[in-house]
């Protein structure tokens, strides 16, 4: 069977509870005007089953490719369609299986390499998809959603020259396609132009259609404009919609910040500013509000963690307001020091969902937090196998450093950067290790990339940039990076 519709009522709500929607939307659906290979009755059959995912009713697509099949079993449009189904009912590893028969009945077809890419990227990071996305632009130069992620990856693979050729490409095929002027704005934000940013952003209507990236970019321009207060509402709704989005929770708490709401973020994020997960920008960012209302007291234990060496991460996660059901309870079983607890929810969830890899990743946490670090480290692998967003590639990172094995530990961290420049905590990380080693080069140039992508205000990545260039010699840039740190230097902190 192609899917099990028994399960996707309850499938479907807890990949939505765990907040991963584990698929890319309607792109490589045959249209009429596309030979199908099966014949025009497969084709009817593929586009009513793509209708039916696009209103959410699985189980009537389901059936429908089970008739697809009957007619053409090698048919490699069946099987992307099949691959996108189960994404969309969140059995990730058997969208994996899916997607190879797709590429073994047809290795020049472009719908199947681009949705390859899709998964390698989401597994791998943007490096590793990038050929990917060549070969399916090879296949079909002109359709304009593989022009538009091949864009956006290589945007998120650092390449900027390189994603400008490809958005003019889109723009020539496509001219009034809204990714146009929204991959244009991310460029231009990108590039500090927020003026023109904002001006394209407005012109894609993706912030206004609520497309979550687009809010993102919605709330980082008005920061940089210097409207806080604007940018704080726009990441409370955000927030609202994506509770465990780390890095839209610690916007929001620098734009409450920026905007005088030194209450309200004590309030929202100082419980979790206590917890051994939180990063040393949302707990300096508490620090500050604590100082700002006077209270010293409050404010110097988390000034010292702050600004002094991170520690591991830990595996018990913070329970949060508007978290699924199922992911608050582990973790509140894990705070609690239920480990056995955890473990058996765990177990339980993946007796009913063997093929998601979301719930593999969370009974993964579930796993290090018993203390049993090898089973933890094979399910970490199993949700790899789907997708290895940070979040997930730094819980396995610690497990493989708490069961003793630092080089496996490095090798991951290293190619997680690799594959995810944009993300400055993975940065961080790296330059952390490296500095242990006295690669002070490397650690620079690290931190020059995670300062260039928004992350200066980090009093640790200051610091350590600070060190390094210390440590090279360069008295410009110790001075200059003394003075930016001495910025976000708390008064409390420099009288102690």
């Amino acid at each position: 069977m192609i899917f099990r519709p028994s399960l996707l009522p309850a499938l479907g709500a807890v990949v939505l509870m765990l907040g991963v929607s584990g698929c890319w939307g309607g792109e490589d659906a045959p249209d009429a005007g596309r030979m199908v290979a099966g014949g025009a009755g497969v084709a009817r059959l593929l586009r009513e089953a793509d209708a039916a995912m696009g209103r959410g009713a699985l189980p009537d697509a389901a059936r429908l490719l089970d008739e697809a099949r009957s007619l053409a079993p090698e048919s490699p449009d069946l099987w992307v369609a099949i691959a996108r189904l189960r994404l969309r009912g969140g059995e990730h590893l058997t969208a994996l299986e899916a997607a190879d028969r797709a590429l073994a009945f047809g290795p020049d077809h472009a719908p199947a390499l681009h949705l390859r890419a899709l998964m390698v990227r989401d597994a791998h990071g943007a490096a590793d998809a990038l050929r990917w996305f060549e070969a399916a632009r090879k296949a079909a130069p002109d359709n304009p959603d593989i022009l538009a992620d091949y864009a956006a990856t290589l945007g998120d693979a650092g390449q900027a020259g390189a994603m400008l050729k490809v958005v003019r490409a889109l723009a020539e095929v496509a001219p009034d396609d809204a990714r146009v002027p929204w991959l244009q704005a991310v460029l231009a934000a990108r590039g500090g132009e927020y003026g023109l940013a904002r001006s394209l952003l407005t012109r894609s209507g993706m912030a206004a259609r609520e497309v979550p990236a687009a809010l993102l970019l919605d709330a980082l321009i008005s920061l940089e404009e210097g409207n806080a207060d604007s940018a704080a509402a726009t990441l409370e709704a955000l927030v609202a919609r994506q509770p465990a989005n780390a890095r839209a929770r610690e916007l929001l708490a620098r734009a409450m910040l920026a905007g005088g709401r030194h209450n309200d973020v004590i309030q929202r994020f100082g419980a979790e500013a206590m917890l051994p997960e939180a990063s040393p920008y949302l707990v300096m960012l508490v620090a500050r509000a604590h100082e700002a209302r006077g209270d010293r007291a409050a404010a110097a234990p988390l000034l010292a963690r702050a600004y002094g060496p991170m520690g591991g991460i830990a595996a018990r996660l913070a329970v949060r307001d508007g978290l699924p059901p199922p992911t608050a309870e582990l973790r509140a079983a894990l705070l609690a020091g239920k480990g056995a607890a955890a473990r058996a929810q765990a177990d339980a969830l993946r007796q009913r969902f063997p093929a998601s890899a979301d719930v593999a990743s969370l009974a993964a946490d579930a796993l290090l937090g018993a203390g049993d670090r090898p089973a933890a480290l094979a399910a970490y692998g199993l949700a790899s196998e789907a997708r290895r967003p940070w979040p997930l590639a730094r819980r396995t990172i610690a497990a493989y450093r708490s069961a003793g094995n630092a080089e496996a530990a490095d090798l991951l961290l290293i190619r997680q950067v690799a594959g995810e420049t944009q993300t400055p905590s993975a940065l961080m990380e790296l330059a952390q290790r490296l500095a242990q080693a006295g690669d002070w080069a490397r650690v620079a140039a690290l931190l020059d990339h995670a300062i260039g992508l928004g992350a200066g205000h980090d009093p640790a990545l200051l610091g350590l940039r600070l060190r390094a260039a210390e440590a090279l010699g360069q008295q410009a840039d110790a001075r200059r990076f003394a003075a930016l740190l001495a910025e976000v230097h708390p008064r409390t902190l420099a009288g102690r």
